[in-house]
């Protein structure tokens, strides 16, 4: 999946969930460069990183920092559900 398709169909699951926002996918699109960065601009998370810390996305995962590499780590909830559906 490229982003295009990742903006796509989080747009349509905005759209679907419980409240019912539109969010476009130039929204979805927007929020995605200022969070993860673009070849022009650091995101937040590497900024954060770049200042040694950690960041914890709930029980998705966490990234994290040490020598100048970053990692994630994926959560119990992302590795439960992979799991689950990789049987």
């Amino acid at each position: 999946m490229d982003k295009s398709q990742l903006t796509e169909m989080t747009a349509r699951r905005a759209a679907d969930g419980p409240e019912g926002r539109q969010l476009t996918a130039d929204d979805i699109g927007r929020i995605l460069d200022v969070l993860f960065g673009t070849v022009e601009q650091a995101g937040t998370i590497a900024e954060a990183l770049k200042a040694r810390e950690s960041v914890t996305l709930g029980s998705f995962g966490s990234f994290q920092a040490a020598d100048g590499v970053a990692t994630f780590r994926p959560g119990v909830a992302l590795t439960e559900y992979l799991q689950e559906h990789t049987r």
